[in-house]
Order: C-alpha cells, then structure tokens, then sequence
C-alpha cells in the first residue's frame, strides 16, 4: 500500500481506504476462486495493482468517460483504475464466469459505482469506449481484431482514443504491424526492478461506424 501513495500521494482517505482492503479481499476470494498466482498474492500491490496504475501514469482519465477492460480476469487492471478515476465509468469483462463473480463482489465491497461486470466475450460488447484496456491477454494483431469496432468517435485525452495494452519484453515484432503504436516503458514512472521489462502500449484506432 505504501507504493500506491508514493506514486500517487494525491489520492483521498477513502481511495486510500478502498486500496488498503484489496489485500484482504483478494486473499479471501483466491482461496475460493484462483484468480491470482498463489506466489504473487503476497506481492498483490507490487504486481497486479501497481502494475495496473501504469495505465494512469500514461493516460489519467477524464470524468465521465468510458473504459472497457477485456480478459480482466480479477479485476485487473479495472479495479485500481476504478478506484482511481471515480468519475470515470469502468466495463469489466472476461468470458469465465467465476472471475466475473470475484469481481462483482469486490466492487461491491469497495462500494464501487463507477464498476460494470459483464460475463461475456468481447466480440458480443456493442457499446463504444474512450479506451479498451488490458493486460496481455494475447497477441496484438488478434486483439485489434476483437476490439477494433468499440472505439468512440470523438477523443477528448491527450492521447487519442484506442487500445492502452499492459506488455511485458521485445514488443518489435509484435508491433511491427501498427507503426502508429508507441511503447511507454513503465520503468519511466516506477523503480522496482519487476517494472524493468514492463510496458504500456498505446494504440490509436479509427472510429467505424
């Protein structure tokens, strides 16, 4: 927890209060349903949950705009982000039912209102978002593929709307399809040594109607 107010000291008591339960939560939940490495469960902030932050490091997001994260598993990176951008509406998505479950019950714990949880695969969301986020769920080219049409027409961040892509090692041949992708390594925001292969990518996508 100390992490999350080191980089960002900015936050309020009740965000504070809404990052300091997660340990606990997602202790309880893992021993129900596995949505966390065992081994990485003690090192929750460090990996999952600052890892997720990174998104904000590259692009903070506005009130009232709209974010869809795809293959969220337990909530990652949704939640934090969530927790941060109370302004800013959350769709959470994965195609497995009990991760939904996990984290339908801890955005309610957290009193979370900015949450939405869907059980479902991507290519079924019709709605349009400002960003779809992620954390490596696959390939580049494949999830373009899924989420290419859920991009919405006017941007209103600095970065133009698309994909914000937590990505960890050699991104070259990966990315060598989308010259309009660029890399923004996470060891530029964060000095733990896990953040030194660790990247967001940002890809704009077109609007199509």
């Amino acid at each position: 927890m100390d992490r999350i107010q080191h980089y960002f000291p900015e936050i309020s008591e009740a965000q504070r209060s809404q990052f300091s339960a997660l340990f606990n939560l997602y202790v309880e939940w893992n021993q129900k349903i596995n949505v966390i490495s065992r081994k990485d469960i003690d090192e929750l902030y460090k990996k999952h949950v600052l890892h997720s932050l990174g998104i904000a490091k590259v692009q903070p997001f506005l009130p009232s705009s709209t974010i869809l994260d795809v293959g969220t598993g337990g909530g990652f990176p949704g939640i934090p982000l969530a927790i941060l951008f109370p302004e800013t509406r959350f769709h959470l998505v994965d195609s497995i039912g009990k991760k939904i479950k996990v984290v339908d019950e801890v955005a309610a714990a957290l009193q979370l209102e900015n949450v939405t949880a869907s059980h479902a695969r991507v290519e079924t969301i019709e709605d349009r978002y400002d960003f779809i986020v992620s954390r490596a769920v696959t390939q580049m080219p494949t999830f373009v593929g899924w989420v290419k049409d859920k991009v919405a027409k006017k941007s209103k961040h600095e970065l133009k709307n698309g994909i914000l892509y937590l990505k960890g090692g050699d991104l070259t041949e990966e990315l060598h399809l989308f010259p309009k992708a660029k890399v923004f390594p996470l060891a530029t925001y964060f000095s733990e040594d896990f953040f030194e292969t660790k990247s967001v990518v940002h890809l704009p996508l077109k609007y199509k109607p």
